[in-house]
């Protein structure tokens, strides 16, 4: 059976749980707040875990597979490495400083920075050559300046305005651009299952991506059509009983809907239709 580490709390929880019922797997009851759920029809096994300690028991080999945020796996210096991107819990972690006193990475040599991840931070600022003291808190960093715990914070960045209301700004590259990974153990054997629980999520990803289209259109402006709505892989294409017209099936990006509609009606495209697709197999 394989067993799969899920986030317990904090905001990899939510869209995990989601993104895995969307897969059709069995989760916790709502309002649940059970350790461990057994899914036997589907041979698979969730542990709900603190999700800075997820890589660690993935690392370890305890669990087969879980799911974590790109910066918590890096953070945790464990043997598991990064299989597949999820889509969800998109982040930017960031150097901010008190507002003109520093603008590039340079300007951190010999600086307090105050951060939760300071492993990550730490092979951050070793890789580029710039020596500095790495202050742990467990939250909270922004107020470290003004404490005089630290000259530097390392963060993540939403809006930004945390850090401004503190005084601080942003300066140089991003350290990470952090999103929900599934992870695996490093130099271990692909575990049984692993395949089938990443074409399901794979799915899922698919299904929120696209929508499924229909439109009929006259048969002279089939090449047309197709140019606009190429599909993921190719049209489906049907004869009605007017032989002059064809029903055209085909998947269409969901951010592009109403603009492949506007297109396709303005060439001769009549009754279009957009179904939301609920899973697939690519």
């Amino acid at each position: 059976m394989l067993r799969v580490a899920v986030p317990n709390k904090g905001s990899l929880s939510d869209p995990a749980v989601a993104m895995l019922r969307e897969a059709g797997y069995r989760g916790r009851r709502d309002g649940g707040r059970e350790l461990v759920v057994r899914d036997s029809e589907n041979g698979i096994e969730f542990f709900y875990l603190r999700p800075r300690d997820i890589a660690v028991y993935v690392g370890s080999g305890t669990v087969d597979a879980g799911i974590t945020g790109r910066d918590l796996l890096l953070d945790s210096g464990a043997a598991a490495v990064e299989r597949m991107v999820l889509g969800f819990a998109e982040s930017t972690f960031r150097f901010a400083a008190p507002t003109g006193t520093a603008r590039t990475i340079g300007d951190i040599a010999g600086k307090r920075v105050a951060t939760s991840y300071d492993v990550l931070v730490g092979d951050y600022l070793a890789a580029r050559g710039v020596a500095a003291s790495v202050v742990h808190l467990d939250g909270a960093v922004e107020s470290s300046v003004q404490l005089g715990v630290a000259d530097v914070v390392a963060d993540v960045v939403e809006t930004g305005s945390t850090l401004r209301a503190a005084g601080l700004e942003v300066f140089g590259e991003p350290i990470l651009r952090s999103e929900a990974v599934l992870i695996v153990p490093r130099d271990r054997e692909t575990a049984v299952g692993l395949d089938v629980l990443e074409r399901r999520l794979q799915g899922v990803l698919v299904a929120r991506r696209y929508v499924l289209m229909d439109f009929d259109i006259p048969t002279s402006h089939v090449g047309e059509a197709v140019r606009i709505a190429p599909g993921f892989e190719s049209p489906t294409i049907s004869p009605l009983h007017d032989p002059e017209w064809v029903a055209v099936r085909v998947m269409v990006p969901r951010e592009r809907t109403n603009l492949v509609m506007d297109q396709l009606y303005d060439i001769g495209a009549r009754a279009i239709l957009v179904t939301s697709i609920h899973a697939c197999r690519i």
